[in-house]
């Protein structure tokens, strides 16, 4: 495990029915071919040694020495492996025989865990054959040349870098109380399922649905490997499932109904679970009670600490997604009316709730302001109010292009609402004169005097029309601090607060696609395609925008990606910057290619102005949280403005 990613495999071979030697045969194949792979956990069918389907044949003294030498070889094949193997067999104990699963390392039998819950109902006898680990008391048996025991009690393995696994077999995760549940709360980062289930109309999706569901609700990465082609067709089928999830998300996925040996790879990001349990306090709750009822049925949990492995160079494989914001529902207008209905919602209350007459907003022809009217204008629609009374303001300075003041008038004509234009160079000027600034130095004065201009406009609007100031300003312009301090800083309701600059250039885009008329549409679209700037540098000669943000402080393409990664868990710079350059590596379409000195360069921007910024996150206005992740000090983030940023500045500068 390196940057808290473990690569799993879940592997199914083609078996024969009672031919523990030729099913021993490809499950050799199939670690070799993981260990090939660097793979560091695989799991195997239920009952794969021997075939699930044996039926009777489980009665056989034979066919149970048979599995137990194909044990002892199979640990003679992996002492020189670096790779951990986990693997389906009966094991008789005492007077009962289990359904089992052997994890095996580097030569040796490191533990056996028996199945809970045996299905003894529709097309399943298990009971006929085996008995649960609900009838077993702890006990030491020697297999396979190994003392080694077996016991009712939970098992935990831990790897030498200190992943966590559990197991459970089949039916388990079927149960009402999977025994998973427990596993993962005495601290299981991974749960592996060896499964025998067979094909129904409707099953497989069901059975995704229920493993990405207990992958979700145990915070962990779930590993499926269900029998496949070789069990008998006497009068089931089994489709061969194998299936990697990460919190209810599919990382990988087999074909089905094949007739050959297959195998599914993925690397589990483990820090990213843990950090998400660590957040979580309802899970640190349902720890806490596991506790007491384990106490309470006179269990202990065990944990078996497995071999040392050799290092392997670390290389990040998976697929990382270069914008973590954008909803990735198969139905992407239901996901963006849900963003705009979480808005809407929140205006829409603290509309009623002050018993104003109008909302004042200021519109500029940027992004960001034109989300905000949309929100107005959906809010008072859905309130059955008169959309004159929005009043949508656009005060050109002395950086606005004709294209933005253009794009501003022309959306509020479509939209139908108030117009009003105040220009604030007059105002401005003399404002520098007031203060002895001269108009000629384009420096943080210069610029910050026109936001502050803009907002007594608005703040005093209010005032005169009985009306609420709509803030504009986006979760990623907070998070690196781009607003100036009481200027579009403030306002009475902050509706963009929880989006990201990437979120909002594609909720504009649906909008011009699915929800306005084709005059409204086109101007979206040009807005879209507008560069991203505050346009309080004068223009170019030929009139074009001069003061382009992104030039300034970096992509927000990489931004967002770095504040999701570093908010949503807590990552530290070097493994942010290890996932950007996978993600912008140039094989996304969606994505830019940046190289690694671009990405080390904006990394380290961003460091330095999160920090360096808290004190403007510290007095936001109230505004709706819409994702996973926000910038509210009421809400997500308490962060006091005066920390110091030495140690993150620290990495980044040695990447």
């Amino acid at each position: 495990m390196k940057h808290g990613f473990i690569k799993v495999a879940a592997a199914v071979p083609t078996v024969e029915v009672g031919d523990c030697k030729y099913n021993l045969s490809q499950i050799d194949s199939l670690i070799a071919q993981a260990e090939g792979k660097d793979v560091e956990v695989i799991v195997f069918p239920e009952l794969s040694l021997t075939g699930y389907t044996c039926q009777d044949l489980f009665r056989q003294n034979m066919l149970l020495d048979a599995s137990e030498t194909a044990v002892m070889m199979l640990e003679d094949f992996t002492r020189k492996l670096d790779i951990t193997v986990i693997v389906g067999l009966p094991v008789v104990v005492g007077g009962l025989l289990l359904n089992c699963a052997a994890v095996i390392q580097k030569g040796d039998l490191m533990g056996l865990v028996p199945k809970t819950y045996l299905p003894n109902y529709n097309e399943f006898y298990e009971k006929r054959w085996f008995a649960s680990s609900q009838d077993l008391r702890p006990t030491v048996i020697r297999f396979a040349g190994t003392k080694v025991l077996v016991t009712p009690d939970p098992q935990l393995f831990r790897t030498c870098d200190g992943a966590v696994f559990g197991i459970e077999i089949c039916e388990d995760v079927w149960a009402p109380t999977p025994p998973s549940n427990h596993l993962a709360l005495e601290g299981a980062d991974l749960i592996f399922n060896l499964s025998a289930s067979n094909e129904l109309i409707g099953k497989h999706a069901y059975l995704k649905s229920l493993i990405a569901q207990q992958s979700a609700r145990t915070i962990c990465g779930y590993i499926y490997s269900g029998s496949g082609f070789g069990e008998s067709t006497q009068d089931v089928v089994y489709g061969g499932n194998a299936m990697i999830f990460e919190n209810g998300a599919l990382l990988a996925e087999g074909e089905r109904f094949l007739f050959e040996p297959q195998m599914v790879v993925s690397q589990i990001d483990i820090q990213k679970l843990r950090s998400e349990r660590r957040n979580n306090t309802t899970f640190v709750n349902a720890q806490r009670n596991i506790k007491y009822s384990l106490q309470n049925n006179h269990q202990q949990i065990h944990i078996v600490d497995l071999h040392g492995t050799t290092p392997h160079d670390f290389v990040l494989e998976r697929t990382i997604d270069p914008h973590p914001f954008i909803p990735k529902s198969d139905d992407m207008k239901a996901s963006c009316q849900e963003i705009f209905n979480i808005q809407v919602a929140g205006l829409a209350k603290r509309f009623v709730h002050t018993h104003s007459q109008r909302v004042i907003i200021g519109i500029s022809g940027g992004l960001d302001s034109t989300l905000a009217l949309l929100v107005c204008v959906k809010t008072f629609d859905k309130l059955k109010l008169d959309r004159k009374g929005i009043v949508g303001v656009t005060m050109p300075g002395f950086g606005t292009t004709d294209r933005t003041h253009d794009n501003a008038v022309s959306l509020m004509k479509s939209l139908g609402v108030d117009i009003r234009e105040i220009p604030i160079v007059d105002s401005v000027t003399q404002h520098f004169r007031d203060i002895g600034h001269d108009p000629a130095v384009k420096d943080v004065t210069y610029e910050n005097s026109q936001a502050r201009e803009r907002t007594q406009i608005l703040m005093d609007l209010s005032n005169q029309l009985g009306g609420m100031v709509i803030g504009t300003g986006d979760l990623s312009e907070l998070a690196l601090g781009w607003a100036t301090y009481n200027g579009d800083h403030m306002s009475m309701y902050g509706v963009n607060a929880s989006i990201p600059k990437t979120l909002i250039k594609y909720l504009v885009r649906y909008v011009a696609d699915f929800e306005v008329d084709s005059s409204s549409r086109d101007t979206l679209l040009d807005i879209i395609d507008t560069p991203i700037s505050p346009e309080l540098i004068p223009a170019d000669e030929k009139g074009n925008i001069k003061q382009k943000t992104e030039d300034l402080v970096g992509p927000y393409e990489l931004h967002d990606f770095f504040l999701y990664y570093f908010l949503r868990f807590g990552f530290r710079p070097s493994k942010i910057f290890l996932m950007a350059q996978r993600a912008f590596d140039g094989s996304d379409p969606t994505a830019s290619h940046y190289e690694d000195e671009t990405i080390k360069k904006w990394l380290t921007t961003f460091v330095l102005r999160f920090f360096k910024q808290q004190f403007k996150r510290s007095c936001l206005p109230d505004g709706p949280k819409v994702g996973s992740v926000s910038l509210s000090p009421r809400g997500d983030w308490r962060m006091p403005s005066d920390a110091t940023n030495r140690i993150w500045l620290e990495e980044c500068n040695a990447l």
